[in-house]
C-alpha cells in the first residue's frame, strides 16, 4: 500500500509538473479513457483469467486506486514525452524505452506488501512487455483521434 501511494502522487507530480503539450480537453480525455479502456482490461485479465490482480484476488475499493489515480498520469508522461514528429525509428526507441520502464516498475509494484501490491496468476512479466507497447499504440492513436477532431472544429 505504501509503494501504491508513493507511486500516486510521485507519477501524478511528474506528469502534471511536466505537462507542456496536453491542453486540459486532452487531459480529461486521456483520464477517462484510460479509466475506461484499462478497467474493461483488467476486468477480463483481473476477473475473468486471473491473470493478475491488485492486492486480493475479489473485487474491493483498494483496487480502484491503481486505476483511477496511478495509471492515467503515467499515459500523461507517455503522450507528453512522445516524440509526435520525430523520425520512426526515434519513436520505436521512445516506446521500447518506456515499456521497459513500465516493466521495472512492475517488478517493483511484485514486491510483498507494503511496497508492492500487484500479484500474477498465469500472467508473467512477458506478458507485459508483448502488451504494453499495443496498449500505448492505442493510446497514442486514440489522443491522434481527439488532436484531429479538436482541429476539424476550430475550422
Amino acid at each position: 500500500m505504501i509503494g501504491l501511494l508513493i507511486a500516486i502522487l510521485a507519477f501524478n507530480f511528474i506528469a502534471f509538473k511536466t505537462n507542456k503539450r496536453l491542453t486540459p480537453n486532452h487531459i480529461v480525455h486521456i483520464w477517462t479513457f484510460t479509466i475506461a479502456f484499462q478497467t474493461l482490461f483488467d476486468m477480463f485479465m483481473e476477473l475473468k483469467f486471473h491473470g493478475y490482480w491488485y492486492f486480493k484476488k475479489e473485487i474491493e475499493w483498494i483496487g480502484v486506486l491503481p486505476h483511477v489515480l496511478l495509471v492515467p498520469p503515467v499515459n500523461m508522461m507517455f503522450l507528453n514525452w512522445y516524440p509526435l514528429n520525430a523520425k520512426t525509428s526515434k519513436r520505436l526507441v521512445f516506446i521500447i524505452v518506456f515499456v521497459c520502464t513500465i516493466l521495472l516498475y512492475e517488478l517493483i509494484t511484485l514486491l510483498p506488501e507494503p511496497w508492492g501490491y500487484f500479484h500474477y496468476g498465469w500472467w508473467k512479466l512477458w506478458h507485459a512487455a508483448l502488451i504494453d507497447p499495443i496498449l500505448l499504440l492505442i493510446l497514442l492513436s486514440y489522443y491522434k483521434w481527439i488532436c484531429r477532431i479538436e482541429r476539424i472544429r476550430e475550422t
